[in-house]
């Protein structure tokens, strides 16, 4: 991460401004109110291909990801893609 970054967002937290929660790729779509299925559809992929993604078993290329926080209206940054260790 590039010193600019970290100084704007420790200027947006300094502004008293919150960022959204880091979520799974399965809660965004469920938030944005979609189906599995529809969802797939809107991505013009297969729903055993979103499955895999949810699940952490592959991860989407870049271009569809950005397709994805668009297509939920949640920022990339908050998104988290794969495995999530605990």
């Amino acid at each position: 991460m590039c010193s600019r970054t970290i100084e704007k967002e420790v200027n947006h937290k300094m502004e008293g401004n919150h960022y959204p929660p880091k979520i799974s790729l399965a809660a965004a779509r469920v938030n944005a109110g979609y189906l599995q299925e529809v969802a797939a559809v809107k991505l013009h992929v297969t729903p055993e291909t979103l499955r895999s993604w949810e699940k952490g078993n592959t991860v989407p290329g870049y271009d569809k990801f950005m397709e994805i926080c668009k297509l939920y209206q949640y920022p990339a940054d908050f998104i988290f893609c794969g495995k999530r260790s605990l």
